[in-house]
């Protein structure tokens, strides 16, 4: 699942953000945007994904989508949502011809700050100098 969802970020930073990406394992400790979607694959299993950003590429996002230079919080925020929304269901799609499909949920915004989340698997993803931090956290028990 990582393993899609990894796939549509890159696919986001070349595609929609025109940029260059470096993967790391490692997690910023910057204040982020941070959003969420709850998916569930057709083995009854759920995850949450989160979809964290840091202030810089959130800020990109809103300036390619919105043709906005500065952007307000709260207007970021629904960039973090979009954000997440666009990558998940991007995941989506890549994953139907897979083993294990899934559906998707509703983006919700967790809040801006580090990312403390427990998670079991995560990475970030380097546009040029701004991040993107991708986590999944199994949520059935």
């Amino acid at each position: 699942m990582l393993e899609t969802i990894t796939e549509a970020t890159k696919h986001f930073c070349e595609h929609q953000m025109r940029t260059d990406y470096t993967i790391k394992e490692t997690i910023s400790q910057t204040d982020m945007f941070i959003a969420y979607i709850d998916i569930d694959t057709n083995t009854n299993q759920k995850h949450r994904v989160y979809v964290a950003c840091d202030k810089n590429f959130i800020q990109r996002v809103a300036t390619l989508f919105l043709e906005e230079e500065s952007c307000d919080d709260e207007t970021l925020m629904d960039m973090a949502l979009e954000t997440a929304n666009l990558i998940v269901g991007s995941a989506k799609v890549l994953a139907e011809s897979s083993d294990t499909p899934y559906t998707i949920n509703t983006p919700c915004f967790e809040k801006i700050g580090t990312f403390d989340f427990a998670y079991d698997k995560a990475l970030s993803v380097l546009a040029d100098s701004d991040t993107i931090l991708i986590a999944i956290k199994d949520i059935n028990g």
